[in-house]
Parts: C-alpha cells; sequence; structure tokens
C-alpha cells in the first residue's frame, strides 16, 4: 500500500466515476485560505514542498486498488481503472516563506480530473497545517525583536511527524535552534536544550546537581534554577558557574511563575555575583503574545524557548482552507454556496510594494510595479526548477515580513491587508456566475 491511499473516501468515488464518464481532461483546483484566524494579519506560504514530493512519487498500485476495494465493499476488477494513476500534471505554487493574504491562491493544480481529485485530501492537509505552524512561528519571532526564539515543541505536538516539521519550519521563521535531536541532525539544525526538574531533585540540592552537570558537559551550560525557589536556584548556578569558571556564554532557564519579575530578580543577582555575560532563557508556556508581554514589559530575557502552544497553534490550530475546483476543459466553474463562493479560473497573485496585491488570471498582464507570486515549480508530473532550499525560504519570508505594513505585523490586533480583484477576475466572476445561475436556476423558474 503506498501513500496514494492517504485521501478520503468520497475522492476515490469521485475519481472512479470520472474515469469511467471518461471526463479525464484538464481541471484545474485552486487551494486557498478564505479568511484569517483571529489575532492573524498574515500567512506564511508553507507544505508545497512536501506536496510536491508527494505528487513526483504518486502512483496507484495493485495494493492501492485493493485496499480502495475493500474500502468500498467491491470487487477489485471494479476499482481497476485507476491502476497505474500518477500524477502527470502541473502544479503552480507560492514558494515556501512568502507572506500569503486570505483569498489568495497557495497553490494551483492542473492535471486530468481523477487525478487532481484524487490529491484534495493530502494537498489540504499538508498546505493547512504547515501554514499554520509557520505563521505562528513567523509571529514569535516578530515578536522576540531579535532575541533568539528556540523550539521546545517536541514532546506536545500532535504527533512524531508534526514535532519535525515545526523544527523545520522554525528555522524558515528564524529560530535559532530546536531540542529535537533527530529533526536538528535531519535538518541540519542547531541542537539545543538544558536539563530537566528530574534532574536536579535527582540530587542532594542544586549546587550538587549543577556542579555534576558542568562536570559532565564542559563549556558553556544552562541550568534550570527553578525547581525549588527561584532565588536559591540563580544563587546556586552563580556560585558554580563562578567557582567553575564557565560564566561565558552559559546560561540559566526559569521556567514559571512570574517571568517579568523573576528575570529581573535573576539579573540583578546575576550581575551582583560578577556574570553580567550570563544569559537568561525563559520557557513554560510560551507563545507570540507571552513573548510580546514580556518584552514590551522590558524583561531582561535573553532567549525565548516555546513549545506546546507553537507546537499545536493553540490559539488557531486550523485554517479555513479549501480546494476548489475552478475550470474544467478549459470552461471556469464556480460555486455560489452561502459564504463560500469561489471566483472562477486559473489565477495568479500580482505583488506591489506595501502588499497592495492585485487577485487576478493567471494570464494576464501584471499591474506596473508588481510580480507575479504563483510560479511554475511542476510540468508533466515532474519538478521544473531545482527543490526549494530552507535558507532561501527564510530569505523569502524576512524579506516579505519587512515589507508588510505594520499594523498586519502587529501581535495583538492586527489588521490585515486584502488584495483587490482585478477587473478582468471580476468580469469573468460575474460572467460565470449568470451562465451557472442561468443553467443550474433556471429549470426551477424565476422564484427559484
Amino acid at each position: 500500500m503506498s501513500d496514494a491511499t492517504l485521501t478520503d473516501l468520497y475522492e476515490v468515488t469521485m475519481a472512479l466515476s470520472y474515469v469511467r464518464e471518461g471526463m479525464v481532461r484538464p481541471a484545474t483546483f485552486s487551494c486557498f485560505v478564505r479568511e484569517l484566524p483571529p489575532e492573524r494579519g498574515f500567512l506564511v506560504a508553507a507544505g508545497v514542498e512536501t506536496v510536491l514530493t508527494h505528487l513526483e512519487g504518486f502512483r496507484v498500485g495493485q495494493e492501492d486498488v485493493e485496499v480502495f476495494a475493500e474500502t468500498l465493499q467491491r470487487p477489485a476488477e471494479e476499482v481497476a481503472p485507476l491502476l497505474g494513476m500518477r500524477f502527470t500534471g502541473e502544479v503552480r505554487a507560492v514558494p515556501e516563506g512568502h507572506v500569503v493574504l486570505a483569498g489568495e491562491p497557495l497553490l494551483e493544480i492542473t492535471a486530468p480530473l481523477p487525478q487532481a481529485q484524487l490529491l484534495e485530501s493530502y494537498v489540504l492537509n499538508q498546505l493547512s497545517h504547515q501554514t499554520a505552524l509557520a505563521s505562528k512561528c513567523a509571529r514569535c519571532v516578530l515578536a522576540a525583536h531579535g532575541r533568539p526564539v528556540v523550539d521546545f515543541s517536541l514532546r506536545r505536538t500532535h504527533g512524531i511527524e508534526a514535532a519535525h516539521t515545526v523544527a523545520r519550519l522554525g528555522a524558515m521563521a528564524g529560530f535559532a535552534g530546536t531540542s529535537n535531536v533527530a529533526a536538528a541532525h535531519a535538518e541540519d539544525l542547531p541542537a539545543i536544550g538544558t536539563m530537566a526538574h528530574s534532574y536536579v531533585e535527582a540530587f542532594e540540592d542544586e549546587e550538587a546537581a549543577f556542579t555534576a552537570f558542568a562536570r559532565c558537559h564542559p563549556g558553556p551550560v544552562t541550568f534550570l534554577v527553578d525547581t525549588y525557589d527561584t532565588a536559591s536556584g540563580v544563587a546556586a548556578a552563580a556560585r558554580v558557574l563562578t567557582a567553575l569558571g564557565i560564566g561565558d556564554g552559559s546560561a540559566i532557564r526559569l521556567d514559571s511563575g512570574d517571568l517579568a519579575r523573576l528575570s529581573r530578580q535573576a539579573r540583578a543577582m546575576l550581575d551582583n555575583a560578577g556574570l553580567p555575560q550570563v544569559r537568561i532563557v525563559a520557557s513554560g508556556g510560551l507563545d507570540e503574545f507571552a513573548v510580546h508581554d514580556l518584552v514590551t514589559a522590558g524583561a531582561p530575557i535573553d532567549v525565548f524557548a516555546v513549545g506546546t502552544r507553537v507546537g499545536v497553534s493553540a490559539d488557531a490550530p486550523y485554517l479555513d482552507s479549501a480546494y476548489k475546483l475552478v475550470a474544467y476543459d478549459g470552461r471556469p466553474v464556480m460555486k455560489l454556496s452561502a459564504a463560500k463562493v469561489t471566483a472562477p479560473g486559473r489565477k495568479q497573485v500580482f505583488r506591489r510594494p506595501g502588499f497592495l496585491d492585485v487577485l487576478g488570471l493567471a494570464d494576464e498582464a501584471p499591474p506596473a510595479d508588481s510580480v507575479p507570486l504563483l510560479a511554475t515549480l511542476m510540468r508533466e508530473g515532474a519538478r521544473c526548477v531545482p527543490r526549494g532550499r530552507p535558507v532561501d525560504a527564510r530569505q523569502r519570508l524576512a524579506a516579505d515580513l519587512a515589507g508588510l505594513p505594520g499594523p498586519a505585523r502587529r501581535i495583538r490586533s492586527p489588521q490585515p491587508v486584502r488584495a483587490v480583484v482585478s477587473h478582468r477576475l471580476a468580469v469573468l466572476t460575474e460572467r460565470v456566475r449568470r451562465r451557472t445561475e442561468r443553467d443550474t436556476l433556471a429549470p426551477f423558474g424565476a422564484d427559484a
């Protein structure tokens, strides 16, 4: 069984019906986020590379057909028309790291209708999840105002794959490292870690614990100082760091309590002990909101370790995303459902300075001073550009955030910007709407 079975059942039933009906002409599906979650002024495109890798290896094999048949409770020969299906289409997408706005396509797939349909669930899963996480990570970096942010989310993410994804996307957003050893190795990231409260509890007292840890790990160390009483923990850490002469590059970590007050107290104690170079790391339920509040309060925290709330994007764990058919066999189509209307046709986002984006048709001339955002990444089922590099995605994101209007970058009560619709797209939308209403509602009379 291959990853081709990573799909919803109704994708299989529709794809099989399309094949039997001979509906195998090119179809374009557009994936976009209708509305931003609350407290979001922008999104960060992510997941595209995962989707492309899936499409490269997509093929319906004999075992897949047998799984489909068993699930449908039908003989395998009835599902056999799907055997051998692979992706042969085109992918146009926003390269990872670019900032995107509500309503703008993250990706468009043009392929024979059964193929494009069968891919819907996987594409939505990856783009939605990774875009939500990348956006959360980017906001943490903004909130920190230049102070390092590190990923401590492994133990609380929704699965091991999700933990690896957070580490990768955190690096794209500008995180300084991750506690996840496997992800650090696979993604060539700095691995960062300290100690647990259990380590301190295993020794007779904090000073003994810190001394033993430093003996095992010569060089810069980070001591967790709030197992019992934070002030006594900081004092013990200062004595050990001074006695061993390892203050340079070392740090203490605060993991609970009033972090603003405790960091001020710790900073004063370290400075008075002649250790101004020892940094303060803060952790414990932090996300961009907590980081923002600590920075705003002037807390002398040098490094922020974010975990649970970021790893699961706690305040916005899902996106109002959609994967909608916008054209079939050269015919633009649209959905008219209340609050879920879609625009027809293959799209392009034309980005102008200040994020004065124009959402238009793929074949229209770019407005003045604009650049197209969606790039062709696959043709005839194969990549037509090199695999995206993390460093490039990181640079794109940094450049986009620098150009994003300040109100949209705000951590609290951001004001999102929104793309305007081009004249050509507006005209096409109205024309397709009238045609669709005429063809679907006319048989029911004028009152329909």
